[in-house]
């Protein structure tokens, strides 16, 4: 949200971190594994959740750009996706910001003959730092709040 009294730096920086999250989902798209990896800080950390953060455990928990490398590969497996990134919230702190992040995650691949399409509603609660001028993820929590998944006609 935007204020009349927001200062022309925290516009750019919100400008910046929204590209940065766009940023993510192109890569992811495009199959750009190190690409996507290279978004975090050396020591980020991402969790994906089957629910709330606060009332589930991790189902995965990844540590470090050669972790984020290794998981973020795996979209490889899929035919196509397209990761559609819809409303956004971010605080930004100094050189330290936080937000939420909405996403459908469409994946397509054929399984036993069967075109097969896969929806996620994703939620991501992100941390973010600034380092050499330049906004990272620090954290990404993965929220999974549905999944339809369905055969698919061409």
């Amino acid at each position: 949200m935007s204020s009349p009294d927001m200062f022309p730096e925290q516009f750019a920086d919100r400008l910046a971190i929204r590209e940065l999250v766009d940023a993510y989902a192109h890569l992811a798209d495009r199959r750009d594994a190190q690409g996507q990896a290279a978004l975090f800080t050396d020591d980020a950390r991402v969790a994906v959740y089957d629910g709330e953060p606060g009332t589930t455990d991790p189902a995965q928990t990844l540590n470090g750009r050669d972790e984020l490398a290794a998981a973020f590969g795996s979209l490889r497996t899929y035919d196509k996706t397209t990761h559609f990134i819809g409303q956004s919230t971010v605080t930004v702190d100094g050189d330290r910001a936080t937000g939420e992040t909405y996403c459908l995650a469409h994946h397509l691949w054929t399984e036993e003959g069967q075109r097969t399409l896969m929806v996620m509603s994703i939620r991501y609660h992100d941390a973010f730092v600034r380092q050499d001028g330049r906004w990272l993820f620090a954290e990404r929590r993965l929220i999974v709040d549905w999944v339809d998944r369905r055969p698919s006609t061409a």
